[in-house]
C-alpha cells in the first residue's frame, strides 16, 4: 500500500485528512512560514479526534535550520510534550552553517524521541548535496525523509527523488512532497518508485468576520489578516483514489 500523509494545522483539517483516507497527518502551525511546532492544546485536540498517525512538527521558529543551544533545548522539550500527548512521530531537521546535515545533534533528538518515529523534513532540500545528505540522515536513525528532490515541486525534482529512492535501498523511507496532486501523483510515482506521498491540499475559505480595521496590519505588510485555509475531505479522497490506482514499479535507470 502507498501511504498518504496530509499536512494540517487545525483539528478540522486533521479530521478531513482521516475522512479522506490519509494514513497520517503532519501537524504544524504557521504553515505560511513552512510550519512550526503546534501548541500542546492543538496536539491534544487532534490526537483526541483522529485515529490515524499524528506526526508533530518540531521547529521552534521559521527561517533556517541552524539552531542554537537554547533552541535545541526547546526542541527537546517539545518532543517530550508531543510524546506525552500521544503523537506517533515527530518531524524535524537540523543543518550546519555550510549546508550539511547536523548528524550529531539530529541523532541526539532521534534518540530522545524514541519510541516515536522521526521524519527528517525538507531541510534536506536545502543541503548542498542530496546524496551525501541522505547518507547522513540514515546515520541519524531517522525513519523517513521528506523531499521534493531539492526542487520547487516534485515534478521538477523527480529525477533526483528517483536517485534518492534507489540509493536508500530500503534503509530509510523516502516520502515525496511538493505540489503532489491527483493529476500528477501517478507520473511522480512511476518516475521515482516512491511509496509514500505528502501533500498540503489547503484551500482558501472566506472569513466570517464582517468588521475589518483597514488601518491596522497585525502581520507583515501585504499579508491578509483574514486569510483562512482548510483541507477538504473530498480533496484528500481524490488524491487517495489516484494513489490507489497506481501500480508502482522500480524506475528504469
Amino acid at each position: 500500500m502507498i501511504d498518504l500523509e496530509i499536512c494540517v494545522d487545525s483539528v478540522e483539517s486533521a479530521v478531513a485528512a482521516e475522512s479522506g483516507g490519509a494514513q497520517r497527518v503532519e501537524l504544524c502551525s504557521a504553515l505560511a512560514e513552512g510550519g512550526i511546532t503546534p501548541s500542546a492544546g492543538l496536539i491534544r485536540a487532534v490526537r483526541s479526534k483522529v485515529g490515524i498517525g499524528v506526526f508533530v512538527m518540531i521547529r521552534p521558529r521559521g527561517g533556517d535550520f541552524l539552531y542554537s543551544a537554547d533552541e535545541l533545548d526547546v526542541m527537546r522539550d517539545d518532543i517530550t510534550r508531543a510524546r506525552d500527548l500521544g503523537a506517533d512521530g515527530v518531524v524535524f531537521g537540523l543543518l550546519t552553517a555550510d549546508g550539511i546535515v547536523d548528524v550529531e545533534r539530529t541523532a541526539e533528538l532521534v534518540e530522545h524521541a524514541r519510541p516515536m518515529q522521526v521524519t527528517f523534513h525538507r531541510a534536506i532540500d536545502m543541503t548542498r548535496d542530496l546524496g551525501e545528505a541522505l547518507e547522513a540522515v540514515i546515520q541519524t536513525g531517522a525513519r523517513r525523509v521528506l523531499t521534493s528532490g531539492g526542487a520547487q515541486s516534485a515534478l521538477l525534482g523527480m529525477t533526483r527523488v528517483a536517485d534518492l529512492v534507489h540509493a536508500a535501498q530500503g534503509r530509510i523511507a523516502v516520502m515525496v512532497c511538493g505540489n503532489v496532486r491527483p493529476d500528477n501523483v501517478a507520473q511522480i510515482a512511476a518516475a521515482t518508485g516512491a511509496t509514500e506521498f505528502h501533500a498540503a491540499l489547503r484551500s482558501a475559505v472566506p472569513s466570517p468576520v464582517t468588521y475589518r480595521n483597514p488601518g491596522l496590519s497585525m502581520g507583515d505588510p501585504g499579508s491578509d489578516e483574514y486569510a483562512r485555509y482548510v483541507v477538504w475531505p473530498e480533496d484528500v479522497t481524490r488524491l487517495r483514489q489516484s494513489i490507489d490506482a497506481i501500480t508502482v514499479s522500480t524506475p528504469q535507470g
